[in-house]
């Protein structure tokens, strides 16, 4: 029985997909916008994404609860970037890098520690 049904449902299927094809294709609506029309897939120039690269980002977190504590910001015009990210390290000193990057020297950073280390006891039970 279980057979019988197998053949039918792909019998049905098979005749379906026949009557489909043998249809007539709906002509294309011309007083639709371009985006509507079927098949349509619109024309635009290249875009050289790379010709100058320009942008500018910066973030902060400010987590005291974890001690999560960090910023950063950069921007780019052309091949120079220049930049600076903070964080405070675990000692409660804090690790600023300040940074350059071109194609005539290349990258540069310049690392400095403000504050004073405060060394904690481990936990005592």
């Amino acid at each position: 029985m279980m057979a019988v049904t197998k053949v039918a449902v792909c019998a049905l299927v098979c005749a379906l997909v026949v009557v489909s094809e043998g249809m007539p294709r709906p002509e294309p609506d011309p007083g639709a916008p371009a985006s509507a029309r079927v098949g349509y897939a619109p024309h635009e120039e290249p875009h050289d994404y790379n010709a100058h690269p320009k942008y500018s980002y910066k973030y902060g977190v400010s987590d005291h609860h974890t001690g999560d504590i960090k910023s950063a910001h950069e921007t780019r015009d052309g091949d120079v970037v220049k930049g600076q990210y903070s964080l405070v390290e675990a000692d409660g000193t804090i690790r600023t890098v300040d940074y350059t990057a071109d194609d005539h020297n290349g990258f540069n950073a310049v690392v400095s520690k403000s504050g004073h280390a405060v060394h904690t006891l481990g936990h005592r039970p």
